[in-house]
């Protein structure tokens, strides 16, 4: 998806106070490694005292990637959105379809967990939705809570700061009041409203 995918919530996030920036992530047809270095250049091409990382989906992957072997001093905390870092069920499923091309050149980010735990100096956050709703439903049969694409399960990567769980789906968290509101507080404080 283009970087319009995340202007609402960028917006938010704006008059919440934060100086946002959205890259895009060809997925189709970029590397995971061009992505991975895409967002290094980004960060190191900042003029910010302090970085805070949000990546939607596959851009969580990328970010927690990133993360891996990130030295950057300025980085503060990132926030995971629906991220399947410990793999995604419907991506396997999509895989043994026909049309399974369609995940791309990302296709063993979808299928592979990213790691057995987060190790680094940033706290990471993660939302997962609870709400199925959408195309992914028609195409797959999920095991689990889920918001249609990634199962909450899969968002639980241990050593997380904070997780928690809302009522989205997974498209439609990026225009939610709600994910805006917790990613604010996650991002000023490294913990969620409850």
């Amino acid at each position: 998806m283009g970087p319009w995918a995340m202007s609402w919530l960028a917006h938010e996030l704006g008059e919440a106070g934060f100086e946002t920036r959205a890259l895009a992530l060809h997925s189709m047809s970029g590397s995971p490694e061009t992505h991975v270095a895409r967002l290094a250049q980004a960060v190191a091409e900042a003029d910010a005292d302090r970085i805070h990382l949000m990546g939607h989906s596959l851009g969580g992957v990328i970010a927690l990637r990133y993360l891996h072997n990130a030295i950057d001093k300025r980085l503060g905390r990132a926030l995971l959105l629906g991220t399947p870092a410990l793999g995604c069920q419907a991506a396997r499923q999509l895989d043994r379809q026909p049309w399974g091309g369609l995940l791309g050149s990302s296709r063993d980010l979808w299928l592979s967990p990213f790691a057995q735990t987060i190790q680094g100096k940033v706290d990471v956050g993660a939302i997962a939705g609870d709400h199925a709703f959408g195309l992914g439903p028609l195409f797959t049969s999920l095991e689990g809570p889920s918001d249609g694409v990634v199962t909450v399960a899969e968002t639980r990567i241990p050593g997380l700061r904070d997780h928690i769980v809302l009522h989205v789906s997974h498209s439609l968290m990026l225009i939610s009041g709600e994910v805006a509101r917790q990613a604010a507080a996650f991002l000023n404080s490294a913990t969620f409203l409850r």
